[in-house]
């Protein structure tokens, strides 16, 4: 048996806040409120439904997750956050057309209270989107104390006694890192001078973590993912995790990568094309937003296949992604991928997969499960990047140098590994031998 954690208990509320009030998060603020109100199952919630082997498999211990560790009660959230547009999250789950009008019709009286804060924004990091509800501040400096203004009454008004902040709005231009990112003083006088490489969600991600508040990045951009946040970060003891929920498309190829790599089959290309029409696809119709996705999509499978170190099997591999703009999809995302594989002697084969999905369906568990992890390893006292929640990232932010896991099988061992270290059990490796060296 580890040694166990000390966690400071999840009493009072935990404000949620999230920049974005979209179709994502209106998902999952309108799917929150109906489980604690019995109305539907949070459905791919790890922390709700999940179970979690404890001890060998003949001990028989296998308690719910939520049981396990102490995490906040879905009865003790509030929920808060910004927009571009000044609808209340009801008006906005409306016009989002995921969800069935007679549920968010039992859902009304509560989604209409929650009203979006302006939202910090610049349209150079989001083209395709014009925004009418939003700060005008002098300096990025004065947005970033405006939205640590937005926090401290929100934490105040709603009684609060601890907050996390999860970036559930649109994916912003491609940015590669600058000198600005690499220093927290240089990045403070970049704010102050409105230095064009600083783009709004890291105001967002300085904010927070200037109020102690752990903060999640839910799209492909750098946001937290630069040495000046992360030493933020560390320097005030909070949690940070990022990044770009893991849904659709890529959840598959993490489900597929792994499988294929596993028995040795080969890779001669793997194409992968998508349609959507909510308001991500139409971001996403720029190429520089599409850039800094395609960047995130493309990773996954060059960590999963390990080319250099299989390279008969992976190194020629091609690997394209294309996401198309489709307004009648809604929010029905519809993706095809080729995969044109090669097994003994080189024999062709080909797989092809047709997955219609719900993009925020697949997101809005995610977005729970982190908010309450986060909150969580701010508890016990873990600061900083958060790799252990690797299972719910499309690119999962790791130390610099530090090669990401991206096998989905792989997370989710290391999520509950950590889940296990925390509560002081002993970690599972599935080795297994035990059972029959002790019968011999």
């Amino acid at each position: 048996m580890n040694y166990k954690k000390h966690i400071q208990a999840a009493q009072g509320k935990l404000g949620i806040l999230i920049p974005g009030l979209g179709a994502v998060s209106t998902t999952f603020i309108a799917g929150t409120l109906a489980a604690r109100k019995g109305l539907g199952q949070p459905i791919g919630s790890i922390t709700q439904m999940g179970k979690i082997r404890l001890g060998k498999r003949t001990e028989n211990r296998n308690p719910a997750i939520h049981d396990f560790v102490p995490l906040a009660s879905l009865n003790d959230l509030v929920f808060g956050g910004w927009d571009i547009t000044p609808d209340n999250a009801w008006e906005a789950a409306m016009n989002a057309g995921v969800l069935d009008h007679a549920l968010l019709a039992d859902l009304k009286e509560e989604m209409e209270t929650i009203q979006p804060m302006k939202a910090v924004f610049d349209h150079e990091f989001v083209k395709n989107l014009e925004g009418e509800h939003i700060k005008h501040e002098k300096t990025k400096m004065d947005s970033a104390k405006a939205l640590i203004a937005d926090i401290e009454k929100f934490k105040t008004e709603n009684n609060c006694s601890r907050l996390v902040m999860i970036w559930c709005a649109s994916t912003e231009i491609y940015v590669e890192q600058q000198a600005i990112h690499h220093d927290l003083l240089l990045f403070e006088k970049a704010l102050e001078n409105n230095h064009p490489a600083i783009a709004p969600s890291m105001m967002y991600a300085y904010a927070a973590l200037k109020c102690g508040v752990p903060f999640v990045n839910g799209a492909p951009n750098l946001t937290c993912d630069v040495p000046a946040i992360v030493d933020l970060a560390n320097e005030l003891k909070v949690p940070i995790a990022g990044k770009d929920f893991k849904t659709g498309q890529t959840l598959m190829k993490t489900i597929l990568g792994p499988g294929l790599k596993t028995r040795l089959i080969g890779i001669d290309g793997w194409f992968s094309t998508n349609i959507l029409g909510n308001r991500d696809g139409k971001v996403l119709d720029d190429a520089g937003s599409f850039k800094t996705k395609e960047v995130s999509k493309l990773s996954v499978l060059e960590s999963i296949l390990e080319a250099d170190l299989y390279p008969e099997l992976y190194k020629e591999m091609y690997h394209k992604v294309r996401i198309n703009y489709y307004p009648p999809k809604g929010d029905d995302k519809e993706s095809w991928d080729n995969l044109d594989i090669f097994g003994w002697l080189g024999y062709k084969m080909q797989i092809k997969v047709n997955f219609l999905c719900k993009d925020s369906i697949l997101a809005a568990p995610v977005v729970l499960d982190l908010a309450l992890f986060i909150d969580l390893a701010h508890r016990a006292q873990m600061k900083g990047i958060q790799e252990w929640l690797s299972f719910y990232f499309k690119s999962p932010q790791t130390l610099p140098g530090l090669q990401p896991m991206h096998d989905i099988f792989l997370q989710k061992i290391k999520l509950e590994n950590t889940l296990r270290h925390l509560m002081g059990e002993n970690l599972i490796n599935h080795l297994g031998l035990d059972y029959y060296e002790e019968e011999q």
